[in-house]
């Protein structure tokens, strides 16, 4: 099974799922083979003026995630993720980092063709 990230308010499975994309906290990467969990500070993206999106995709991309799930996600970012070959889930914000893993593992996360929030820039 693929690697997940998770968008997540702080660095524990029972965190709240971070509902930004590019300026969220960090992004939990979970191995779902082992359920093995390790953190990404994404605080650089927080504080970028414009661009957070695409910076925080790429983080997504270098902790070898295949599949996001998250809350929002801008137009630039979802280009940047669709074009790495990420799989996209979308409005899973209210809910702990746990929970979204599970609804993916139970094949109740569906994927996002389209951003779901207007560009901020």
């Amino acid at each position: 099974m693929p690697k997940i990230a998770v968008t997540s308010e702080g660095p524990t499975l029972q965190d709240a799922v971070d509902p930004r994309f590019g300026r969220a906290g960090g992004f939990i990467v979970v191995d779902t083979d082992t359920m093995a969990t390790s953190y990404v500070d994404n605080g650089a993206s927080q504080v970028m003026a414009q661009g957070a999106g695409i910076q925080a995709a790429e983080n997504i991309v270098n902790a070898g995630a295949e599949i996001l799930l998250t809350g929002f996600v801008g137009p630039k970012a979802f280009a940047a993720l669709q074009a790495a070959g990420v799989k996209v889930g979308q409005n899973l914000e209210n809910l702990s980092v746990g929970e979204a893993i599970e609804r993916f593992k139970a094949g109740s996360v569906s994927f996002a063709d389209a951003p779901n929030r207007e560009s901020h820039s």
